[in-house]
Formats: structure tokens, sequence, C-alpha cells
């Protein structure tokens, strides 16, 4: 029902050829394909990372009660998403003083004075 037969691919090939035109066309596939192979490349990446990042974060984290035991993995995620949602505290409080900071240097409503504006250019 949903599915794109050869006769939509057609047309939209055609509008696209519309749109762009033909001497375009190459330059597009190669970057679709590009951008295709970057997304596949940071995808194995992030694969491989993953087992690393799981193997130091499983092992060797010391227990807070007692000093010999190691975290489970529980409290290792527990850990994990209090440090996380922490540093996204942070980023946004950042961001808040940021924004404040830029919106208080803006003029206020009503602030422009003309004439100031034409004594300046006399």
């Amino acid at each position: 029902m949903m599915g794109i037969g050869f006769s939509e691919l057609l047309v939209i090939l055609i509008i696209i050829m519309i749109i762009f035109g033909a001497g375009k066309l190459p330059e597009i596939g190669s970057a679709f394909g590009k951008s295709i192979r970057n997304f596949k490349q940071s995808m194995k990446e992030a694969q491989e990372e993953d087992p690393a990042q799981q193997q130091t974060a499983e092992g060797k984290a010391p227990d807070q009660l007692d000093g010999n035991k190691e975290l489970s993995k529980e409290e290792q995620e527990r850990l994990a998403r209090e440090k996380a949602q922490a540093e996204g505290e942070a980023k946004d409080r950042a961001m808040k003083e940021t924004a404040e900071a830029f919106t208080s240097s803006l003029p206020r409503k009503g602030a422009y004075d003309y004439s100031k504006d034409v004594e300046k250019k006399a």
C-alpha cells in the first residue's frame, strides 16, 4: 500500500532533475554517498567504543560503603545517570546565564534616543 514502485521513483527523479538540473545530479549523488559512508563509519566506531566503555565502567569501581566490594551494574548505571543529569543541569545553567547576559546587554524598548543619534552625525 505504501511501497514506492518504479513509476514513483521515476517521477521523483524527474522532479529532482527539474529542480537541480542534470548537471548537479552527479554532485548530489556523490554528496549523498559520502554522507551515507560517513554515517556507516561513525556507527562502526560507536559500536567498537561501546565494549571498551562497558569494560571500564564495569570494572574496578569501589563501593562507597565497603572499600573492597565493587559496584553492581545497577549502581553504576544510577551513578552514571546522576552524573549525566548533574552535567546537563550545569550546562543548562551556563546556557541560561549566557542568554541572560546577552539579553541584559540589549537595549530596552523605548531606550533609543533619536536626538543623540543626530548629534553624533552632526
